[in-house]
């Protein structure tokens, strides 16, 4: 009997990457697509703020397939309606399952898999409720490399991204901080390990800080309600 098909939701991170592999070793599923969500103005994947140059290189040492999910206005009912759209195409190939890097953000799992349901759709979770010190560990065994692109200034400030993930960065982190960022407090950016047939070349621009505002009638207002006033952003350039 074949695998199930399913959709791999890659956000070109560190916990996609090790979800991934730890999916492909298995050789439960059949992933026919990577599927990541690109702000459309930019063309950037969202929040890591990293090209869409750098995804197409980082999938295509992957040698899965892409679906890309575009999205303009930032809205959450905008976001919902694009992935739909998408989810159903693939629905339409016989696709029913969606595989998710989360760890342990309850509401998260819950808004995910909410969604899927209205399409006749289930979500998969193969690093649900590990503990992150160990994932980070494995991650690093395993030979993976990444580096931070993204920084919440909230828990991290500038030095901190831009910066390869080692076992040195993981000691220096905040208490506060999650090893594998499962919180939001940083965001990374995977070039190579056991997953990639080769590694992805690039180079780190400058830095960039983007502050935090929100819509409040026709005004923009910083949101500092979490402690958070804007984000670190490594250029990294392919």
């Amino acid at each position: 009997m074949p695998n199930p098909k399913t959709i791999f939701c890659w956000s070109g991170g560190k916990d996609s990457s090790l979800a991934l592999y730890k999916i492909l070793r298995s050789g439960e599923w059949d992933v026919c697509y990577l599927l990541t969500t690109i702000n459309g103005n930019h063309r950037r994947i969202s929040m890591h703020g990293v090209r869409e140059e750098l995804l197409d290189a980082q999938t295509a040492a992957i040698g899965i397939p892409q679906l890309k999910v575009f999205t303009y206005e930032a809205s959450n009912a905008e976001y919902e309606k694009q992935m739909e759209t998408v989810l159903l195409q693939a629905k339409a190939e016989g696709i029913d399952h969606v595989i998710f890097g989360d760890i342990f953000l309850e509401d998260l799992r819950l808004y995910r898999e909410n969604n899927l349901a209205k399409i006749g759709m289930a979500a998969v979770f193969p690093l649900w409720k590990k503990d992150t010190a160990e994932l980070i560990a494995e991650f690093l065994l395993l030979g993976f490399k990444t580096i931070t692109c993204c920084i919440n200034d909230a828990f991290l400030n500038e030095a901190h991204v831009g910066e390869i993930i080692d076992q040195n960065f993981i000691d220096q982190l905040p208490a506060n901080v999650d090893p594998c960022g499962e919180n939001g407090e940083f965001h990374t950016f995977c070039f190579d390990g056991p997953l990639f047939k080769e590694p992805v070349p690039f180079t780190k621009g400058g830095k960039k800080y983007m502050p935090l505002f929100v819509k409040e009638g026709d005004d923009e207002v910083c949101k500092t309600e979490n402690k958070t006033k804007g984000f670190w952003y490594c250029e990294l350039l392919p």
